[in-house]
């Protein structure tokens, strides 16, 4: 069985998603139906499951659904929390269903009863369940809920009855690999393969709950080894062939190029690990968060701008490691994936935020008036400074003149380009400012004082750009306004 008949488990032709790409698709999208959650996993994503509130309504998320089906989505994926916990979720999947697109649903499986599991089967619903052991203990730990091993197995005893997995129902299990189930992974691995169960194993991505659990944490050198271990499984014993790569086993997850992710408040991010909002759906229309979005077309432009090792890396056509690591590590959806163990000796290569300036704007001191890039979005940037003696624009009494606070939010704009194209051999520096509007001055700064330089890109109309910009200090505004700006292309 061939690499790309492997990868349709989950993802799509590399054609279609090229396609995708070229014509700013989706083929598929996922979509947070609630945060609620009967389980407490010690590595999920949501910080705080007990009470989500304004979340989307049942016709907010019908409507998300049609916008993506007429961008060419052909697949919603259902998330949470737990998707089925959703008073609608048999609606919402007949709805889906109804407008010719798969869905397929992650679950802990507390809520699959017979007749639940019967339904999913006639709607020919694609079904991810989540277990990550055989024991007992261990799986009521990693669920922080008592009695989830029998809840997934009675999950697994039901939608078998129903009629999973067959060719008419896919079947799958999700997998976190952690420290205390790696022994056990070509165990589950074969129990999979021979039941017809697709396997979905994954590395636990750094954030939220998953960073105060370091006990979950496998080393990278480790990682390499049971990659490479199952990999030789596969190929011997099922004949599945693909090479070993972060984050997913037997997969490629490169979901940027064709999906998104619509959380249960209605923002739009790139995925549950990049958890930048480019936008809500509750403001604007889905095609045009997804045309106007920076940081999508950065993800889509991944050969040009991927920095660090990934971006050299000899795989760099078909691999960037997961985006949601480095982005939670790093702060730069762009850096090198720090757990992949390629990385493991170009650690000092790859680059986190806050970094300084330095060789990001063409400006050397004293004529440099910001000093560390602390953030990057959508469009927008933090940026701060110390005021030093000796820099330009002080007066006698080592207050600020009014007019540094426009150098500091070109400057900053600049660095923030500088950032994004960090390891460029096309990219340049040059840009002018041109002038300012609706400038206030709120307050006064001197000597010694930190500022935040806050900037936003507002518009854009071929090299020229309209910026916000609001210069704090501690939680007191000192300048805001809106500057031009001609940036070379």
């Amino acid at each position: 069985m061939s690499c790309s008949s492997q990868i349709h488990n989950f993802e799509f032709k590399m054609e279609n998603i090229e396609k995708a790409v070229k014509s700013g698709r989706l083929l598929s999208m996922e979509i947070e139906v609630t945060l609620k959650c009967n389980f407490r996993c010690p590595y999920c994503y949501v910080p705080n499951k007990e009470a989500p509130e304004n979340e989307l309504s049942l016709d907010e998320i019908k409507d998300v659904i049609l916008q993506a089906r007429d961008l060419g989505a052909e697949k919603i994926i259902l998330l949470g929390g737990e998707p089925a916990i959703h008073p609608n979720i048999l609606t919402i999947i007949r709805f889906i269903r109804n407008h010719a697109m798969e869905v397929e649903i992650f679950t802990n499986g507390s809520m699959i009863t017979e007749n639940f599991a019967e339904e999913l089967y006639k709607n020919r619903v694609r079904v991810v369940l989540k277990m990550n052991t055989f024991d007992e203990k261990l799986q009521d730990v990693l669920t922080g809920q008592k009695g989830s091993f029998k809840v997934i197995q009675k999950a697994f005893s039901n939608l078998r009855q129903a009629g999973y997995p067959s060719k008419q129902a896919f079947l799958a299990v999700s997998t976190i690999i952690c420290r205390q189930n790696l022994d056990e992974i070509p165990k589950l691995w074969r129990w999979l393969r021979g039941r017809n169960i697709a396997p979905y194993f994954e590395i636990i991505t750094p954030q939220e709950n998953a960073l105060t659990n370091e006990w979950l944490n496998v080393r990278p050198e480790k990682l390499k080894d049971i990659f490479y271990l199952i990999s030789e499984i596969d190929r011997k014993e099922y004949g599945y062939i693909w090479d070993p790569q972060p984050p997913l086993m037997g997969n490629r997850c490169m979901r940027h190029q064709f999906s998104c992710l619509v959380t249960s408040r209605g923002d739009v991010m790139p995925c549950v690990g990049i958890n930048i909002p480019i936008g809500s759906i509750r403001k604007k229309r889905l095609a045009d968060i997804i045309k106007d979005s920076e940081v999508l077309k950065n993800l889509k432009n991944y050969k040009q701008t991927i920095k660090g090792p990934c971006g050299v890396c000899e795989k760099a056509d078909t691999c960037y490691g997961c985006r949601g690591a480095a982005f939670q590590m790093t702060g730069d959806y762009l850096a090198s994936d720090p757990l992949c163990w390629k990385n493991i000796d170009k650690t000092d290569e790859i680059v986190s935020l806050p970094c300084p300036v330095n060789g990001l704007i063409p400006q050397k001191p004293p004529m440099r008036v910001v000093d560390n890039i602390l953030m990057i979005g959508e469009r927008t940037a933090e940026v701060s400074v110390t005021i030093a003696e000796d820099m330009p624009f002080i007066g006698s009494d080592g207050v600020v003149d009014e007019t540094v606070y426009l150098e500091m939010m070109a400057q900053a704009i600049a660095a923030f380009n500088g950032f994004i194209n960090a390891g460029r051999t096309s990219c340049s520096h040059e840009g002018l400012l041109l002038g300012a509007k609706k400038l206030t001055i709120s307050g006064q700064s001197k000597v010694g004082d930190r500022l935040n330089i806050s900037v936003f890109k507002q518009a854009r109309y071929g090299d020229f750009g309209i910026i916000k910009g609001i210069i704090t200090r501690e939680d007191e505004v000192v300048a805001d306004g809106e500057i031009k700006i001609w940036h070379k292309s």
